[in-house]
C-alpha cells in the first residue's frame, strides 16, 4: 500500500466523484482510477461503487476508511516533524543519565549523535536512578539512560546493553588471588559504600533470601572519593564492571550468584517525542554497543 493510494482514497471519499477527486489530487482520472483499483485488489474487495453517476462507499470502504485516515494522519505528522528537524538550525535535547553509568561506554554513542545528528545540542543531566525516573515522569527530561531492576509502568525501556557487578579493592587484597569472588566472601569485609549505587535494588529483586554483612568503614556519593579510599586500602566496594577505575584499584566479578544490570534507553509511555528525541531513540535502537 502506497501513501498516494491512501491520499487518493480519502480524497475520493470526500468528493465522491472520480473526476473531481483526480483534479484535487493533481493527477489524471485514469491514474486515480488505476490506483484505487490496485488498492481494492490489495484489500480484497470493492471500496467504491458507481451507480449511474452516483459514487458511494461500499461496506468494506466504510470499514477501511478510519484506518486509512489514521495511517495518513500519522504519516503526515511524521513527515512534518522530519522536515522541521532537518530545517532547524539547532535542536536542544535533555538526556538524563543515571550517575553510576560509565561515561566510557557512552563515548561511542555520543560521538554517533554528534556525527549523524549534528543539529542536536545535547545536555546531559546525571542523577541517581530513582530521582531520574521521577524527573522523567515530571517532563523535565526527554530521554534517559537507566539501569534499575524495575521501572514504573509509565516508563518504556529499550534495552541497550548488560553489565555485571564486581567487587573493587586495592592491589594486594586477598580477592586479587581469585578469578571471581563468591558473594558470600564479602561477609565481614571492610567496606567502602557507594551511597548512590543501585546494587541493593538488583540484589533485592533477585530475592535470594540472604545477604552478606559487611563492615562499612566509609560512605560517599562521589565515585572519586570512594575509589581514593579503595586505593588507600580502606576496604572493598561493589560496582558495575565498566565503571572506570583509578590506578591501583582492581576488580573481580561477583559470582554465586552473578549479579548484573541492563542499561536501557527510557522514554515516557504515551508522551509524544520531540523530533530530536525521536531521532536519538532510533539511533540507539540500531547502535552497536561495543563493551
Amino acid at each position: 500500500m502506497e501513501l498516494n493510494q491512501v491520499r487518493y482514497f480519502l480524497t475520493l471519499c470526500r468528493e465522491l466523484n472520480f473526476t473531481k477527486a483526480a483534479t484535487a489530487c493533481g493527477v489524471s482520472q485514469p491514474a486515480l482510477t488505476k490506483a484505487i483499483k490496485n488498492l481494492e485488489d490489495e484489500l480484497g474487495g470493492e471500496l467504491f461503487r458507481r451507480e449511474r453517476g452516483n459514487t458511494h462507499l461500499t461496506d468494506l470502504g466504510r470499514i477501511i476508511k478510519p484506518h486509512l485516515e489514521q495511517v495518513f494522519t500519522s504519516t503526515a505528522a511524521a513527515q512534518e516533524e522530519a522536515v522541521s528537524f532537518k530545517s532547524a538550525t539547532r535542536v536542544e535535547l535533555m538526556l538524563g543519565v543515571m550517575c553510576t553509568i560509565s561515561p566510557s561506554v557512552m563515548v561511542g554513542f555520543l560521538r554517533a549523535i554528534r556525527e549523524r545528528l549534528p543539529a542536536i545540542d545535547l545536555t546531559i543531566t546525571e542523577l541517581p536512578g530513582p530521582v531520574l525516573m521521577e524527573t522523567m515522569m515530571k517532563g523535565a527530561c526527554d530521554v534517559a539512560l537507566i539501569g534499575m531492576p524495575k521501572l514504573p509502568e509509565r516508563l518504556d525501556p529499550i534495552p541497550l546493553y548488560t553489565e555485571r557487578y564486581g567487587v573493587a579493592f586495592a592491589k594486594g587484597h586477598r580477592f586479587e588471588r581469585m578469578n571471581a569472588v563468591p558473594f558470600r566472601e564479602l561477609t565481614g569485609e571492610a567496606y567502602v559504600e557507594r551511597t548512590l549505587c543501585e546494587f541493593d535494588d538488583h540484589w533485592t529483586a533477585m530475592a535470594m533470601g540472604w545477604d552478606a554483612e559487611v563492615d562499612v568503614k566509609f560512605r560517599s556519593e562521589r565515585e572519586d572519593w570512594v575509589q581514593a579510599m579503595l586505593a588507600a586500602g580502606v576496604g572493598c566496594s561493589v560496582m558495575p564492571e565498566f565503571l572506570p577505575r583509578m590506578p591501583g584499584v582492581v576488580l573481580r566479578l561477583i559470582v554465586e550468584p552473578e549479579v548484573s544490570r541492563t542499561v536501557s534507553l527510557v522514554t515516557v509511555a504515551g508522551r509524544r517525542f520531540t523530533p530530536a528525541a525521536k531521532a536519538v531513540v532510533q539511533l540507539a535502537k540500531g547502535y552497536r554497543w561495543e563493551l
